[in-house]
Parts: structure tokens; C-alpha cells; sequence
């Protein structure tokens, strides 16, 4: 099993509070069968390229659809 170590998730800091209405826009996205199926996409072919050390062919992957 895999632990999230200290430092996990830089963007949060301690003493700002949270987005507020970027978690609620996550929220309703969860609920789209398609937006799901493009984050385990996503999420499959980050894994993949670092298991293999290779790049997959997509030369801008992080750049998000609108």
C-alpha cells in the first residue's frame, strides 16, 4: 500500500483555506461518466509513462480539455 508522505500536495498551504469554488466545480464533475473515464485515462497514462520512462508519444500531456 502507498502512503502520501508530508509534502504531497504542495499547493496547499496550512493556513489558507481551501478553494471553495474550484471543489464544489470538482463535485459536479465527478458525477460526468465522461469526464471519469478521461481522469482514469489520464491518471493511466501518467502511471504508464513513469512505470516505462517514456513520454507515450503525447508531446503536450498536460494540457487539459476544455
Amino acid at each position: 500500500m502507498i502512503m502520501a508522505g508530508e509534502g504531497i500536495f504542495p499547493l496547499m498551504e496550512k493556513d489558507k483555506p481551501p478553494d471553495t469554488a474550484r471543489i464544489n466545480a470538482l463535485k459536479v464533475k465527478i458525477h460526468d461518466e465522461a469526464y471519469l473515464c478521461e481522469a482514469i485515462q489520464r491518471i493511466a497514462q501518467v502511471l504508464s509513462n513513469e512505470i516505462t520512462g517514456t513520454s507515450g508519444g503525447v508531446v503536450h500531456e498536460r494540457k487539459r480539455r476544455q
